[in-house]
């Protein structure tokens, strides 16, 4: 069975949603093209944003194998993103709709 850790984008203090969401746009598609293998580790995305302290948050679930190399590149995207728990696992199981949906690959 394949671990999958979650991943939480935040957004800069004061964003709006849709510079937000236009720069995470942005940044999966860069990933994509650069980084199309690390890419296919990423199975989901929350169908919402939330909020917290102010700020947007959107979440992915990624293969625990993945995670430092999306890392590596949000880093260096400029991206924020909450501490990961590296001993709060999930299973894909734990992405159901409609709160999720799976990246096709």
């Amino acid at each position: 069975m394949v671990d999958y850790l979650c991943v939480t984008l935040r957004s800069r203090a004061g964003e709006a949603e849709a510079v937000f969401k236009a720069r995470i746009t942005a940044f999966w598609s860069h990933y994509l093209r650069t980084r199309p293998d690390q890419y296919e580790k990423v199975y989901a995305e929350a169908t919402e944003f939330e909020e917290d302290d102010g700020r947007l948050t959107r979440q992915y679930l990624v293969e625990a194998a993945g995670v430092d190399a999306l890392i590596e590149e949000l880093q260096g995207a400029g991206f924020e993103f909450e501490p990961i728990d590296r001993d709060e696992v999930y299973s894909k199981y734990e992405a159901a709709p409609p709160d999720w949906f799976w990246i096709e690959h």
